[in-house]
């Protein structure tokens, strides 16, 4: 009876080492440098910390309120109680969206142009812009995925012959007015 083999415990299952560590105290860093008592804050709020679906995203209030009328302008630049948004543990805005879609959303309002990788669809692309109501996007992305549709629609250009019966005199004609 050769049934034995290794123990079937549980081994202990590593602690959280994907969690985040503390915040690092940036601002006291900054404080370091020459640049007068008043540097360091207003450069801390011009940072915008996000925790979109559990990756973080970093970029200027600038960037973020491109479009005024956006969720995003609205949620770091207004900062009103009417959105009630919560901040995690580090002080990042936290938002309950796929962050894979959120690249393409936050390099456009970087710098305007709709950039898009190949393994990303961009009907999730759509749907995100259409979420952080950035409507400029909105119109490219729907431009972008009837263009593709247009494109795969048509296929390979498909020619239809006809068969013609004449006479010689006819043929002659028709061939030096087709010409």
């Amino acid at each position: 009876a050769m049934a034995e083999g290794p123990p079937r415990g549980r081994t202990p299952s590593p602690g959280p080492g994907g969690a985040p560590g503390p915040p690092s105290p940036r601002a006291a860093g900054a404080a370091a440098g020459s640049a007068g008592p008043l540097s360091p804050p207003a450069a801390a709020s011009k940072w915008v910390r996000l925790n979109v679906g559990g990756t973080y995203f970093v970029s200027t209030r600038q960037t973020l309120c491109r479009e005024p009328k956006s969720f995003l302008c609205r949620l770091c630049c207004q900062d009103g109680p009417e959105l009630g948004s919560d901040k995690d543990e580090t002080g990042a805005y936290l938002i309950d969206r796929d962050p894979t879609y959120f690249g393409p959303i936050l390099n456009y309002l970087r710098h305007g142009k709709l950039i898009i990788n190949k393994e990303l669809a961009e009907e999730g692309v759509l749907e995100e812009a259409e979420f952080y109501n950035i409507a400029s996007l909105v119109r490219l992305v729907k431009e972008r995925i009837r263009d593709n549709e247009n494109r795969t629609s048509q296929g390979p250009v498909k020619h239809v012959y006809r068969v013609l019966q004449c006479q010689e005199e006819e043929l002659t004609q028709m061939v030096s007015t087709m010409s």
